[in-house]
């Protein structure tokens, strides 16, 4: 369980030496499956030239997955491309860019393949809309503290859910044993343990497509500072992956919910730890155990974490939509987050991760306004 750290609204933990820390790329296949897939496209990167010119810095831009394949976030990156590497797996093939139809063919010669999975909300839709695509079933367990709306929109993808009066951590035990149950039944989870990794690494390749386009966006610059969701660390781990296996060395910020700071204490701690989360509107984030797979990359890769409060990320939200960008808590919480460093703090924050007036900070909006997934 959680060690005695207090971690409170603005509370930040800063690593000096992750800059110097490296680690092996992703995989380049994944960025070629997605382009297969009907409905690609890159997402857009919109500019903020107001905050830039607000924090003295040269370019704010936003990666905007408010849209991703016509979902309103990130996670069917890692989803479409974990299934893809699960029906290789099955199949005995090796694995190579394909598309649905080859997919599907693919599946017609494999005994019956079920999908479970544990989500609290985008994920677990992400995984019932590409089960429906291809013909699987897909079974999903989901807190009740997740909107109806969100639940609905799982099931309007054909997928069966369960709602549990649990926490995300005991809802993804439940599914994890579901899975078990059934000889047919794949748990395809967003967060790793010992034990269950692999697929939970495929997800994670799946999001560097994310990245990829965020680069050839950008330019040859790139980022100077790329701010993330943290939850329980997967798509931070990708980003830490992207950025600490090339020569351009961004400063890395995660950001967590105030009453779900797995990361920030563990840590502040030196080791991965479980908190007891409480309510926040920020629900993708309200996680509390790290993945076993990202925790050594946020260790030594990230630059630092920071806790917002709802208050914030509501804050920010608003903020976004005033500039014409479609954000949920999650996603405008990287805005809360530079807010909070560039903004409110002490100067140090802003020259630990080597901010100047020529930098370039890149938010990643990872989900639309809740509005958008009703």
């Amino acid at each position: 369980m959680s060690p005695n750290i207090a971690v409170t609204t603005g509370s930040w933990f800063f690593n000096p030496g992750a800059r110097d820390w490296a680690c092996p790329p992703a995989p380049a296949e994944a960025a070629s499956f997605h382009a297969g897939l009907p409905g690609y496209a890159p997402t857009p990167l919109l500019e903020l030239p107001g905050l830039a010119a607000e924090w003295g810095v040269g370019r704010v831009v936003v990666k905007d997955e408010s849209t991703r394949f016509g979902l309103p976030a990130f996670k069917s990156l890692g989803v479409s491309y974990a299934i893809y590497r699960v029906i290789c797996d099955h199949a005995g093939e090796t694995v190579r860019p394909a598309d649905l139809p080859g997919l599907r063919e693919m599946l017609g010669s494999l005994p019956r393949l079920d999908l479970v999975t544990a989500t609290d909300g985008n994920h677990g839709r992400a995984v019932a809309r590409f089960a429906r695509l291809l013909g699987i079933r897909a079974h999903v367990f989901v807190p009740d503290v997740v909107s109806p709306g969100a639940v609905e929109a799982i099931r309007a993808e054909q997928a069966e859910v369960t709602v549990l009066a649990d926490d995300y951590d005991a809802t993804v035990r439940s599914a994890s044993e579901a899975a078990e149950s059934r000889s047919s039944a794949v748990l395809l989870q967003d967060t790793a343990w010992p034990g269950y990794e692999e697929i939970p690494q495929w997800i994670v390749d799946g999001y560097s497509t994310l990245l990829v386009e965020l680069d050839a966006q950008l330019g040859a610059t790139g980022p100077s500072l790329v701010v993330v969701p943290m939850g329980v660390g997967s798509l931070a781990q990708a980003v830490v992956t992207h950025y600490r296996s090339r020569e351009q060395r961004a400063a890395l910020l995660g950001v967590e919910p105030d009453t779900a700071a797995c990361i920030q204490t563990g840590l502040a701690s030196g080791r991965p730890c479980t908190v007891q989360t409480g309510s926040t509107i920020m629900a993708g984030l309200n996680c509390g155990t790290p993945s076993s797979l990202a925790w050594p990359y946020l260790r030594d890769g990230l630059d630092a974490v920071v806790a917002v409060s709802d208050e914030q990320a509501a804050g920010a939200a608003r903020e976004l939509a005033a500039l014409g960008v479609s954000s949920g808590p999650c996603g405008a919480a990287t805005l809360a987050a530079a807010r909070a460093v560039l903004a409110e703090a002490a100067p140090s924050r802003r020259a630990a991760l080597g901010l100047s007036a020529d930098s370039t900070i890149a938010l990643l909006n990872t989900e639309g306004a809740h509005e958008t997934r009703r």
